[in-house]
């Protein structure tokens, strides 16, 4: 019998008495209600819940608070695929190092269903983790971590105070996470983590106040990561804390591509060092048969961004659109391209309109520049309101730079400031700016209007 845990006690009381009319006497158990988790916050209840994984494999957690000392540990070879839900208001108090619930599957092939055992498919497939809030009480306390898992859900979770608030290792694939909110955590909100991923969907989801990034990918081999609708914020730790992003993706000695941002509101903290709220560096590992090590692919659009040191910072990348983002308060710049190529940046809006820039956010430089690149368009952008800067648009090194359409206003600074540049061409913009709008030293091959 597979009772549900909210009625555990029932059915645990019903199997007793069954049990001992069989033998004769009418006493109950005593273990049938040892195996309930107290709920209250106070007792340990790891042991409690870690027999319902590996006895009930669907686990349902009453309203409560529940207190565990160690990770709850879903062992899918053993456990098969199961459910682990909350009913109501379940929450998980993890005291304890490690992830309050660490998953660990043998997937190790690709999302090619051929590559996909019969083990994996009957057994450990779509794992469900729902409509739970875990809490951090231990510095390297972690809330998810999932490791060789085949098309997992993380749904409905709020996850705060821990450190890694989703924590993905080793490999995995297509990973669905949405409707989370990952909140106020000392490491990273979710953290793919030098992880062998292909195809995760990150949707609906409220990030904010990770000190260590919102969304992170260092290191490992990640394509097809989907960010769509999402409110990320903050993710910056204190002002003296290290560097970091709201969106933060670095392949390392690994390789990261085939992105897309869509459809979120990507902004603060300023205050923190050298802060961003999309940060990609996509120099990547050497692979046979080519020398470029660039890797890219990547959609950027329609997207909320402010309030931070950069908006939108570049680098190392091949292959990407920038296209139809609401961008202001870049303290040093709204948008820095480094060591780019074939990159589209259009019909982006970066206005400095003043009830945003009162007080100490008049200081806030905007402006877009763009350094060691080649062969990209910038067309039909609006780009106001920067300050002390040498330039609103300024190319350095670049060759093969075509900007066009494009909207350039202010009166103190020259509109397009490009040095040491080569077979750029600048034509059909409206520019304003000191003498000389247009301004070109060491260049060669420029055509202008």
């Amino acid at each position: 019998m597979n009772c549900r845990p909210a009625r555990r006690v029932t059915c645990s009381l019903f199997l007793a008495s069954i049990t001992a009319f069989s033998v004769g006497t009418f006493a109950l158990l005593p273990f049938a209600l040892a195996a309930e988790p107290a709920g209250d916050g106070v007792a340990d209840d790891t042991a409690a819940i870690q027999r319902w994984i590996d006895a009930e494999r669907d686990v349902q957690l009453p309203a409560g608070t529940y207190r565990i000392t160690r990770p709850l540990r879903i062992d899918l070879k053993s456990t098969g695929a199961i459910g682990f839900r909350g009913e109501g208001r379940s929450r998980i108090v993890m005291t304890g190092p490690g992830p309050a619930i660490q998953v660990i599957g043998t997937h190790a092939g690709t999302a090619d269903p051929s590559t996909v055992t019969d083990e994996v498919w009957n057994q450990q497939n779509a794992l469900i983790i729902s409509d739970l809030e875990i809490v951090g009480e231990h510095p390297e306390a972690d809330g998810v971590e999932l490791s060789g898992t085949m098309q997992p859900t993380l749904h409905n979770l709020t996850i705060r105070r821990s450190r890694h608030a989703i924590h993905l290792v080793d490999r995995n694939r297509n990973v669905i996470v949405s409707d989370c909110h990952l909140y106020e955590n000392s490491g990273v909100g979710l953290f793919l983590d030098a992880v062998n991923l292909h195809q995760i969907n990150v949707t609906g989801s409220h990030i904010s106040y990770n000190a260590g990034g919102g969304i992170a990918s260092h290191g490992g081999n990640v394509r097809n990561l989907h960010i769509t609708g999402c409110d990320i914020e903050g993710n910056m730790g204190s002002a003296e804390a290290a560097s970091s992003a709201n969106v933060w993706l670095t392949s390392g000695s690994g390789s990261i591509g085939e992105v897309a941002i869509t459809g979120c509101t990507i902004q603060h903290t300023h205050q923190g060092k050298d802060s961003a709220n999309i940060r990609i560096d996509l120099h990547s590992q050497q692979v046979n048969g080519t020398e470029e090590r660039r890797h890219g692919n990547i959609t950027i659009s329609g997207n909320i961004l402010s309030d931070t040191q950069v908006n939108v910072h570049l680098r190392h990348l091949r292959s990407a659109t920038v296209t139809g983002n609401t961008i202001w308060k870049g303290f040093q710049s709204n948008v820095v391209l480094e060591n780019c190529e074939a990159v589209t940046l259009a019909s982006n809006a970066m206005d400095r309109n003043p009830r945003y820039h009162l007080g100490r956010h008049a200081v806030a430089k905007h402006g877009v520049q763009l350094t060691d690149c080649r062969d990209c368009v910038l067309s039909a952008n609006v780009i106001r309101g920067v300050n002390d800067r040498p330039a609103v648009l300024e190319l350095t090194r670049c060759r093969g730079i075509l900007v066009q359409g494009g909207l350039f206003s202010d009166d103190s600074l020259p509109a397009i400031l490009a040095v040491e540049c080569s077979d750029c061409m600048i034509r059909n913009n409206i520019v304003r700016g000191s003498d000389s709008p247009i301004q070109l030293r060491d260049c060669e091959g420029m055509q202008t209007d």
